[in-house]
């Protein structure tokens, strides 16, 4: 009986008792080969031909409107965009729903999905729950089409490349789709194959989307408190990259690398000769889904140690090398014949700057202590406080919610304890910021999510598993591996040689401050003035009064000249006198439209933490 696999960017066919085969193809939970070939849901394979631009616009736009309404855009005034599209008033749909109408949309949309499902200040939670359940499921395409892919990709015939190549996909998504080959060697690989057209379909759905979020954050509340331009570029940033598959080979490296500590953990190697932009060519991973082990295998093989090396490894992952994999799920792990647990589908990784890796640190730290009032303090260090900002209901409300994880965690069993974990600690934090008016940095949901399916994970593997003791313990020594980078030589010596200059320039500097201070030549200057806002608002207001004088004195002087008879006449007036005041009053009508149409209103005040 075929068993689907999700490798969490496809499923694959497991038959009998043989184990599972999985590789990322780039999209959550499609469906086993088998079910991508007779199943009705599936969507018709074939070529890709791109929407026009307003087409494909409209359809967003209204895609946008049905939705508005359910919390999901809630706030965007998209009635004058749809209005010059021709579209009718849409009506609030259902979270199932939602998902499907994302699906229909394209690649693109799906990948929205899987980024707003780590964004619960966006995404209502039973929209969260149903973005989580998102299935790409399309038809595979045409075996000829991928043969010439690959060899279009790699620069010679398919059977001069591989030994032997499947033609029938081990599991197919909107992105790519893989297939089993054997090289020359008669190493076994899977072969990651990006669909046809789909870099020009996505590059055109980020273009619309970006045009409609500026619109969105120059015109409504919700946007300038949102900022989803911002939003759509950084996601353009991820996407764009995660199709550049040389870059998921290097992330299989550098994981691998990092994973050497836990040897319960394994990753498959790229092959880098048979690696390009479009394919890649990686070890074949034999395996069986996590939440698909048996409890007679769980009873003769405890697979606790599997669960506390997965913690472990990411908490390393982030906190000491600074990266985030953005989608650690049960479908992208494997339990190997071997005992060891297979990480694969590597695509979307996000890389965390040093210094918000020390406020994430803290924060995650004073949270399983218990420290509400730390975790809030960290909170707003990291994120943007609004103009609407309020401080003191968010700190109230942040202590009330990390007491009330103490308490849970101290109450003790394992389903109360997973009731309110780590993971939904970290996401609730982000919704309660958004409620009170702080704008959280996304690498602060995007830990909640991760931390969130690592939990189910391991919860899958170990049923008692105690996440907080695993996360107190290691956070400890990552604090201490921290350390050690930070007295390496490199380090030591970089902060050598700034403080070398410091002391070398430090006599000369002081010498120049007590010169200038003797000479009374001392100042100071505010930079940024000429350029601010103040200054321009005082420049218009100078215009305006300057017109209003203007404008006064032609109206002023055209009454005076109307008691001249001499000169020539216009309509029974004299002409130089209609002509003064015609100027005038539209001079006056100009001013009075520039002041109602034309002038700005004041951006709202955001204040960031200093960094």
């Amino acid at each position: 009986m075929s068993q689907p696999v999700n490798d969490g960017n496809a499923r694959h066919a497991a038959t009998g008792t043989a184990p599972g085969t999985a590789a990322g193809t780039g999209a959550d939970d499609a469906r086993d080969t088998q079910g991508l070939q007779d199943g009705p849901q599936a969507r018709e394979a074939g070529e890709y031909v791109p929407e026009g631009g307003l087409a494909r616009t409209a359809k967003i736009l209204r895609f946008l409107l049905k939705y508005r309404n359910a919390g999901v855009f809630s706030g965007l005034d998209l009635d004058a965009a749809t209005a010059e599209h021709g579209i009718p008033p849409q009506t609030e749909g259902r979270p199932e729903q939602f998902v499907s109408d994302l699906e229909a949309l394209g690649p693109t949309f799906v990948k929205i999905g899987q980024a707003l499902s780590t964004r619960p200040d966006m995404v209502p939670p039973e929209y969260l729950a149903a973005l989580e359940r998102m299935q790409d499921d399309v038809a595979p395409v045409e075996f000829p089409v991928i043969r010439q892919a690959v060899e279009d990709a790699l620069g010679v015939r398919l059977n001069k490349a591989y030994a032997t190549f499947d033609e029938t996909p081990l599991g197919c998504a909107s992105l790519a789709q893989v297939h089993r080959a054997t090289l020359r060697d008669g190493r076994e690989v899977a072969v990651k194959v990006q669909r046809p057209h789909a870099v020009e379909q996505i590059r055109a759905d980020l273009d619309a989307l970006a045009s409609i979020a500026d619109r969105v954050d120059h015109s409504t509340r919700l946007g300038r408190r949102m900022r989803f331009g911002d939003w759509v570029h950084e996601f353009r940033k991820t996407l764009l990259a995660e199709l550049d598959y040389r870059t998921e080979a290097e992330n299989l490296d550098r994981f691998a690398r990092h994973f050497e500590p836990y040897p319960e953990l394994t990753v498959p190697a790229p092959v880098w000769d048979l690696t390009r932009t479009r394919v890649l060519t990686m070890d074949l991973v034999t395996g069986t889904k996590v939440t698909d082990i048996s409890g007679m295998r769980r009873a003769e093989e405890p697979l606790e140690n599997l669960a506390e090396a997965l913690m472990r490894g990411y908490l390393d992952q982030t906190f000491v090398y600074g990266e985030i994999h953005a989608d650690p799920h049960p479908g992208n792990l494997l339990v190997t014949p071997d005992g060891r647990l297979a990480i694969f589908d590597l695509g979307m990784v996000a890389h965390v700057p040093p210094r918000q890796r020390d406020h994430l640190l803290k924060l995650l730290f004073a949270a399983v202590d218990g420290r509400g009032e730390e975790v809030a303090g960290e909170a707003i260090s990291m994120g943007t406080r609004l103009e609407d900002f309020d401080e003191e209901r968010y700190m109230r409300e942040i202590g009330q919610l990390v007491s009330r994880y103490a308490a849970h965690q101290s109450g003790g069993g394992a389903a109360q304890m997973h009731t309110l974990s780590e993971g939904r600690l970290v996401l609730d934090l982000t919704r309660i910021a958004t409620a009170c008016g702080l704008r959280t940095p996304p690498e602060l949901s995007l830990l909640g999510k991760t931390l969130l399916s690592l939990e189910s994970v391991c919860h899958a593997l170990d049923p008692e598993m105690d996440v907080k003791r695993i996360v107190e313990d290691h956070l400890d020594h990552v604090m201490r591996e921290r350390l050690r980078k930070s007295l390496s030589p490199a380090n030591l010596a970089g902060e050598m040689i700034e403080l070398h200059g410091l002391l070398r320039d430090a006599p000369r500097k002081l010498s120049d401050v007590l010169s200038l201070l003797a000479d009374n030549r001392m100042q100071v200057r505010i930079s940024g003035f000429e350029d601010s806002q103040i200054l321009e608002a005082l420049q218009k207001i100078a215009n305006r009064v300057a017109a209003g004088v203007v404008t006064a004195a032609l109206i002023l002087a055209s009454a005076l000249m109307m008691k001249v008879d001499a000169g020539p006449q216009l309509f029974g007036y004299p002409a130089i006198a209609l002509v003064l005041f015609l100027i005038g009053a539209a001079l006056g009508i100009t001013i009075v439209f520039s002041a109602l149409f034309s002038d700005r209103r004041a951006k709202p005040h955001e204040e960031r933490a200093p960094r």
